[in-house]
């Protein structure tokens, strides 16, 4: 028998080893306190035992609500220990949107922070399946200490047999109403994540990557992957701001960091903007959000050799544009990351020789499991070959140039981009739908010079409306990022023969639209 296994190592023997192997190197760092991986080992073990000791069975899910920190850290990846699906949900969204997420992952427990708790505890009656409930900080009666229960428990390695194939996390689409989709990664893929994105993106033993994101974001996941990977420290943030990372960036000798577009033109606007303070950045990603040329340029020029810019999506394709590439291909995002596979394919889905448009496609170790219970959008999202082969659609038109170089076109599906975040139209139109002033909207996404994009409304109303209330009214009933800029009332919205709203009409129309 070969000693070889065709297994890798995975995430909860990434964090043993490091434990044990680089047992006095910092692996966290949050404001003033330093965790060795030693103690960052110990932590998320005590989080998993504490788990299994508590009745939650692997494989079962766990929703994690908090705002980052250390017990946001170790919560997320000792979840992953106790072989259970770690489920992090975006902070800024509803709370109604919680509530569905909590739901639709049937979560076996919650954990949260304590500037969240009375978020859950609005929904908890609605919420069968959770019966373990979790709260770092002031914790209540119904409400368990995280932090006491965490030092309750063992510290001892989870003696739990992990499969591959096993789901590792869930990663939702943010969303106001209806069911949104929740993106599986198993385990196998998540190794994959921190091996090909750890090598892409440059990461090595003496990383010190600066977290500014939320924690829940698979653009944090990126860099927390790579830098466990490497053996790394990470430095955590509880919130941006400019001012606060430029500092930190000089302080903590940081090498290595994840960022949306909108974080950079408030670092490059702030006046304590300095280069040569950035001296140690080594590979600073960006992306969300497309970036147009002026914009890339200037980032460029500030943050010199260390910027790379990254397209992809959370169900699993990367793209990525090197330093060395910025100046000759600056239009484009790059080349598929290590591992990866991409084609372009046209409406009868035939693929489009270079240069011309059609929807991106790919495949490759980091393509999620699926969407969790919903099969439709799995059939939607997948294109199989002539071989059998299964390719992820991305729902966005692209084109690759003669070297393999691929560039954004538009945007298949509607979904707007808005300083990092995902937001899908439909929520926002079910919302306005509800107006009882309204009988039509349609949401699209207009540009923004500070957010990328950002969303505006367009709204039929057999009367003169009041488009200030209008937009006051949804936005207190939309998740902080789905925020509308404007609203603007309209005679009627195009359609095609079949009905449907021809928004790539809307948004040429509105392409110059700023807000009053």
């Amino acid at each position: 028998m070969s000693w070889f296994s065709p297994t890798p190592l995975l995430l909860p023997q990434m964090i043993s080893n490091n434990g044990r192997y680089l047992a006095d190197k910092p692996a966290l760092i949050v404001g003033d306190q330093t965790f060795t991986w030693r103690e960052f080992d110990d932590a998320t073990a005590r989080v998993a035992n504490g788990l299994l000791a508590s009745g939650i069975e692997p494989g079962q899910r766990v929703a994690i609500l908090m705002t980052n920190g250390q017990a946001m850290t170790e919560a997320l990846f000792g979840v992953v220990r106790a072989g259970c699906v770690a489920v992090p949900l975006n902070t800024s969204i509803t709370d109604e949107a919680v509530a569905t997420m909590v739901s639709d992952s049937e979560a076996a427990a919650v954990i949260v922070t304590a500037d969240h708790r009375p978020r859950i505890d609005k929904s908890r009656d609605s919420l069968p399946t959770v019966r373990c409930f979790l709260c770092s900080g002031e914790s209540p009666e119904g409400w368990e200490h995280f932090e006491s229960w965490r030092d309750q428990a063992s510290a001892e390695a989870p003696t739990i047999d992990i499969d591959a194939e096993s789901a590792c996390n869930i990663i939702y689409s943010s969303g106001t109403t209806g069911l949104p989709k929740g993106i599986v990664h198993s385990h196998r893929c998540r190794a994959a994540w921190a091996y090909d994105m750890a090598v892409g993106l440059r990461y090595h033993s003496g990383a010190r990557t600066l977290m500014s994101l939320g924690l829940y974001s698979n653009i944090s996941w990126v860099a927390m992957l790579s830098t466990i990977l490497a053996g790394g420290t990470l430095i955590v943030m509880p919130a941006f701001d400019a001012g606060v990372y430029l500092r930190l960036v000089g302080e903590q000798q940081i090498t290595h960091s994840t960022v949306v577009p909108v974080q950079l033109q408030r670092m490059l606007d702030h006046p304590e903007f300095d280069e040569a303070r950035l001296s140690t950045l080594q590979s600073l990603m960006c992306c969300g959000s497309p970036l147009p040329e002026a914009s890339k340029n200037r980032i460029i020029a500030g943050f010199g050799k260390a910027f790379m810019e990254l397209y992809g999506l959370t169900e699993g394709l990367v793209t990525i544009l090197s330093p060395e590439d910025m100046s000759r291909k600056t239009r484009s995002v790059g080349l598929p990351c290590p591992g990866q596979q991409l084609i372009i394919l046209d409406d009868n889905n035939e693929r489009c020789p270079v240069g011309e448009s059609g929807e991106i496609v790919g495949r490759g170790p980091l393509q999620m499991a699926g969407y969790h219970n919903r099969p439709e959008a799995n059939a939607e999202a997948t294109f199989v070959d002539e071989t059998g082969g299964r390719w992820l659609r991305t729902g966005d038109i692209g084109k690759l140039d003669e070297d393999g170089y691929l560039y954004l076109v538009d945007r298949k599906k509607d979904m707007i981009l808005s300083g990092g975040q995902n937001i899908y139209p439909a929520d926002i139109e079910a919302v306005l739908a509800e107006h009882p002033d309204i009988t039509e909207a349609a949401v699209i996404g207009v540009p923004s010079d500070t957010w990328g994009e950002t969303p505006l409304a367009l709204v039929v109303a057999p009367e003169p409306i009041d488009n200030a209330a209008i937009r006051e009214w949804v936005n207190q009933r939309v998740g902080k990022q789905q925020r509308v800029a404007g609203v603007t009332q309209i005679d009627e919205l195009p359609r095609n023969p079949n009905g449907k709203v021809l928004k790539r009409e809307l948004r040429k129309a509105y392409a110059q639209w700023q807000k009053k």
